[in-house]
């Protein structure tokens, strides 16, 4: 049970109406439908309203908010993606959550500049569920799309099975999607439902509302039914439905997931007894989903080794799954770091400039930090055997 205060509650706020009237109506919500309205609600979610959430006067930011390079680096990896499939003209391209579109503009100029026919062989995707965000990155790329690029929005059903060749890819996009919470009680797998006391959100703990449920842990190797009382963890479902989804969709090409998060042995260690679960309101970070509902981020790790196995089972191989620190340096961080050193700066200002983006190209490879977030690529239609320039140093 969380503790909530009166200031960071508002009772009379749509989303709370909103969420309570579906409460009333059903006397419960799982913690995957209360998450999924507290940030997808259409108008009124966390990521669907119209504020900054991302970056200085947001609530967290991501790598291609500290620099360029990040865009750039990941353009690289996909220069050499179409190489490997044999340079097709559509190179398709499919950015999921590309939130304010700074990674779409740095990775299109990029190629722009760096490889003119794997640019104008581009088609680059975007799926958004946030209208406020597809204004704004209409905005940033208006440019190339003044220009006859090949840019287009759509939905995950609106693109045919098999059509893809390309790569879909995701930066921090997975650890958002609503998930189930699950308890152990009497040595048993309950799960965690929202409710309404006193006019006030809180939990209770009932049956699974899904075998679905059960069979995850089974499906990913852990056992949990022994531990605690009162251990408490994430299930991400939907992120099995969206890795069928992708897998469906691919024709020939790959599937290049960025996140942090750990494999199932070390997410459902006995000793995270608490789950992973943490929720981002103006830089700090806390574990209360029910306050500042609507004006706060909520996410949990990611389970890569349940995107490998759904992979796996909708008809994807793993080529590689290293962290982001490495992945970058084998596509040029190092080289990056070393050109910056090579000229004496030209003026105070570009000094500056230097050390700032130093330090952004530190952080993107700090272990402990997004160099230590995990980067996940599959392949569909390819040999077993594939070699992509991201994975060198393994």
């Amino acid at each position: 049970m969380f503790a909530q205060d009166n200031q960071s509650l508002d009772e009379s706020s749509p989303l709370y109406n909103l969420i309570s009237q579906r409460i009333r109506g059903c006397s419960r919500l799982t913690f995957a439908e209360f998450m999924d309205l507290a940030l997808y609600c259409p108008q009124l979610g966390y990521y669907t309203r119209q504020r900054e959430k991302i970056g200085a006067k947001g609530d967290f930011f991501t790598s291609s908010h500290l620099s360029f390079d990040f865009g750039e680096l990941l353009a690289e990896q996909l220069i050499d993606m179409w190489q490997v499939l044999g340079q097709p003209n559509p190179f398709t391209v499919v950015e999921m959550g590309a939130g304010q579109g700074l990674l779409a503009v740095d990775i299109l100029r990029y190629l722009e500049r760096r490889d003119l026919d794997c640019f104008s062989a581009l088609s680059y995707l975007i799926l958004e569920k946030s209208a406020a965000h597809v204004i704004e990155q209409r905005q940033r790329l208006g440019r190339w799309i003044e220009k006859g690029a090949r840019i287009d929005w759509t939905t995950i059903e609106n693109i045919p099975e098999s059509s893809i060749v390309g790569c879909f890819f995701s930066n921090e996009l997975v650890d958002a999607f609503p998930v189930h919470l699950v308890t152990v009680q009497d040595h048993q797998l309950k799960e965690i439902y929202v409710e309404l006391i006193d006019n006030r959100f809180s939990e209770t703990i009932a049956e699974l509302s899904s075998e679905r449920l059960a069979k995850y842990f089974e499906f990913v190797g852990v056992d949990v039914s022994g531990y605690a009382e009162g251990y408490r963890t994430e299930v991400n479902l939907a992120a099995l439905d969206w890795m069928d989804a992708i897998a469906k969709r691919l024709k020939s090409g790959f599937v290049l997931t960025i996140d942090y998060g750990y494999s199932a042995t070390r997410y459902y260690n006995p000793m995270r007894s608490g789950g992973t679960l943490q929720c981002y309101y103006q830089h700090s970070h806390h574990n209360d989903p029910y306050i500042y509902v609507g004006e706060q981020d909520i996410t949990a790790h990611v389970n890569f080794t349940a995107l490998q196995l759904q992979g796996e089972l909708s008809g994807l191989q793993t080529v590689g799954l290293t962290q982001q620190g490495l992945f970058l340096m084998a596509l040029g961080l190092g080289d990056r770091l070393s050109q910056l050193t090579l000229t004496e700066p030209t003026s105070s200002e570009d000094l500056q400039n230097r050390l700032q983006r130093r330090d952004a190209l530190h952080q993107l490879m700090n272990p402990m930090g997004l160099g230590g977030f995990e980067v996940l690529i599959q392949s569909k239609g390819l040999n077993a055997d594939i070699k992509l320039k991201g994975l060198t140093h393994d």
